[in-house]
């Protein structure tokens, strides 16, 4: 997730157009028993699955009853998993799009789920909720003093996720008990991601954040010129990550400090990490592939529009959408469009990607599944 958000329909709306959506052990993504935003703990982007390189048709597409589509999707088992303005959280079947079960939260739904061990996780409005990947019962919820549109990440016995009150979370996958929270000075949408016992997440206060994944000690901050809605990757002993300030950042993951930064115009979304290339969009209307140890750009992709989506990786090919309503699939190493595909609304969306399907969903408020 991106890919960036906050939980209700206004909000939400209104800060899609700022800047990207932020958007169990970790994996590559596709359809699995784990399946998280971003495809993996490191917030990679990467999927193992491949999308198609071609463009055949559109499979299906789904619409709540009530309201609109607003979070990433995640698949597992079968299933296809995301969030509405309505206040529910939806299951659809992968293959024909028809709806599962749904389950009902207090407020909008804009996180965007996390699966491991049975269980589906997910923000909203009034809280983080745990529910059964197969039923939809409600296992348990945390009620934090904010909404939560940050995306979870789960990692040994424990469940992560920050909050609009300004605290990033560590609540037991078991009992839903607090186990530590650590404190910034603004907002934190960003979803965190994990590496190496630490836990990093941007905050709207502009830092970005490494804390003690067992006791929630500030290891280092970064500080940037904006608020950090972009969720962290991490590869290779940097975590990348954007800034509304128009700068993608790369830094040292054991000292924090700054490797390169490199200047869009705009803000920019979370960033996609493969082969060596740093894939990330802006709301300058380009997406944008550079090298991951110099900074330097390889190529751009012009698009019509600002691009707050965060791209999604896989089989070579960079999967991602643009306020101009298209969903675009671009060749990683020249840059050059391989297809795209129109929809009547502003494309946010993280793209997932499983079994040569790409599910993303258009401010129109659809979800699609095209091939």
């Amino acid at each position: 997730m991106n890919q960036m958000c906050i939980l209700n329909k206004v909000k939400v709306t209104i800060f899609v157009m700022l800047v990207a959506l932020i958007s169990g052990c970790g994996n590559s993504g596709g359809d699995s028993e784990q399946a998280m935003f971003r495809g993996n703990l490191e917030r990679t982007g990467v999927f193992s699955s491949g999308g198609p390189s071609s463009f055949s048709e559109l499979v299906w597409k789904f619409k709540p009853e009530d309201d609109e589509v607003n979070s990433s999707p995640a698949i597992s088992g079968g299933k296809v998993f995301f969030g509405s303005a309505d206040g529910y959280l939806y299951a659809v079947d992968i293959k024909t799009g028809q709806e599962k079960w749904k389950f009902k939260a207090e407020g909008g739904v804009g996180s965007s789920p996390a699966i491991s061990g049975g269980m589906v996780y997910f923000g909203s409005n009034d809280g983080l909720y745990v529910v059964d990947i197969k039923t939809g019962q409600e296992k348990w919820k945390f009620k934090a003093e904010g909404g939560v549109g940050s995306s979870p990440a789960i990692s040994g016995g424990m469940v992560y996720f920050g909050s609009l009150d300004g605290y990033l979370y560590a609540v037991d996958i078991k009992t839903g008990q607090e186990k530590w929270k650590f404190k910034t000075e603004g907002p934190v949408e960003s979803s965190p991601a994990i590496s190496g016992g630490m836990v990093y997440f941007g905050s709207r206060d502009g830092h970005l954040y490494a804390v003690d994944i067992k006791t929630g000690q500030e290891k280092w901050k970064f500080k940037t010129e904006d608020w950090v809605f972009s969720s962290p990757a991490i590869s290779g002993g940097m975590v990348y990550f954007g800034s509304r300030d128009g700068h993608l950042y790369a830094v040292d993951i054991k000292t924090g400090q700054e490797k390169w930064k490199f200047k869009t115009e705009r803000g920019v979304s979370s960033p996609a990490i493969s082969g060596g290339m740093v894939c990330f969009g802006s709301g300058d209307g380009h997406l944008y592939a550079v090298d991951s140890k110099t900074g330097q750009e390889k190529w751009k992709f012009k698009t019509e529009d600002a691009v707050f989506s965060s791209p999604a990786i896989s089989d070579g090919v960079v999967f991602f959408g643009s306020n101009d309503g298209h969903l675009y699939a671009v060749d990683i190493k020249t840059g050059q469009e391989k297809w795209k595909f129109k929809t009547s609304g502003w494309v946010d969306s993280s793209p997932a990607i499983s079994g040569g399907m790409v599910y993303f969903w258009s401010m129109n408020g659809l979800l699609f599944a095209v091939k």
